[in-house]
């Protein structure tokens, strides 16, 4: 009698063990993700992306067979797709893109023969693109762009070989100079992002097939970069034990004054985990993982209060999606 008790007993444990040792707690993490209007172009990867106003815009990229030219509008506000007219430049893709006040600018990039280093203007107001002064560097692919304070800048990348030199564009005058370079690594495939009009961060990417950990800032009011605490569990105090943010080629958008890092890759691996990063406190937090398939090589818009994650590949699979991330809620699906 005492023995089918106990044997009662822990078959009805069993489920709930069961359940305890395959969660990922992943439902206890703030943030909940929502697949919005699916691109209506052609799936791909490494495409450039850059926000202007309340408008994302998507353009080249590779669909695994082809590299493209097309431009595609998403309405952040109504949520549908225009296109656009076609990048007038050779078609491309690992080429990057940031926004000057009402412009779009794209530049480098690799056309499956040759690095490049033309840059180019896209005005939404005429449906315009023009040709500026090319990037004065090295032509490379991988390199990591970001507009501020009136002016883009661009930076690292592989050419041939990684690099951490950095350049700032004037619009109003169509000239490149050079600025002080990042500290740290040189990298490729790195993440950017911008808090507000005077400083943007650079963190993750890779070199030589280590993924790097460092991190920083770019003030444009006193041409400094400044190193903040790092991505990885490598100090001797509690903060960062937990720390799992280290990849390249992943995406980061802005809302409320928080910046998230999303997909990307290490070590061979792609990433779903989703983390927070607070600018007041240099502390990074663990929220909902991104809900689509796990990819890398994506791009994204960022208005400011809306973050959105499009496109991207898995293996030789290219996506068409597109998913926004509400901080403030809860995600009581399973996974």
């Amino acid at each position: 009698m005492t023995q089918h008790k106990l044997i009662a007993l822990l078959i009805a444990l069993f489920p709930a063990f069961f359940s305890s040792c395959g969660d990922d707690d992943d439902d206890d993490l703030i943030g909940k993700w929502y697949r919005v209007s699916d691109m209506d172009g052609l799936a791909r990867s490494d495409a450039s992306s850059f926000t202007i106003g309340n408008k994302g815009y998507l353009v080249c990229g590779y669909t695994g067979s082809e590299r493209l030219t097309d431009l595609w509008e998403y309405d952040i506000a109504q949520d549908f797709w225009t296109q656009k007219a076609a990048f007038p430049g050779t078609a491309r893709n690992s080429a990057v893109g940031f926004s000057v006040g009402s412009k779009g600018y794209l530049g480098t990039g690799f056309d499956g023969e040759n690095y490049l280093n033309d840059f180019w203007e896209y005005d939404p107001a005429s449906n315009n693109w023009t040709q500026k002064a090319d990037f004065p560097a090295s032509a490379r692919i991988g390199a990591v762009a970001f507009g501020l304070s009136g002016k883009g800048y661009i930076g690292c990348g592989y050419d041939g070989n990684y690099q951490k030199d950095f350049y700032a564009f004037t619009p109003s005058t169509n000239s490149w100079e050079q600025i002080i370079s990042i500290g740290g690594s040189k990298r490729q495939g790195a993440t950017a992002f911008v808090m507000n009009d005077n400083v943007a961060y650079v963190c993750c990417g890779q070199n030589n097939g280590d993924h790097i950990y460092d991190f920083w800032k770019y003030d444009a009011s006193t041409k400094q970069w400044t190193q903040l605490r790092d991505i990885a569990n490598t100090s001797d105090d509690d903060y960062d034990d937990d720390y799992n943010i280290v990849r390249a080629n992943a995406v980061a958008f802005v809302i409320d004054g928080a910046a998230y890092i999303a997909c990307g890759e290490n070590s061979g691996s792609l990433r779903t985990d989703t983390w927070k990063y607070y600018p007041t406190t240099d502390l990074w937090e663990n929220v909902s993982k991104f809900k689509g398939s796990a990819r890398t090589v994506a791009a994204s818009f960022s208005t400011g209060e809306r973050g959105f994650v499009v496109s991207g590949k898995s293996g030789t699979y290219r996506f068409d999606d597109i998913w926004e991330l509400h901080p403030y809620e809860y995600d009581d699906d399973e996974y």
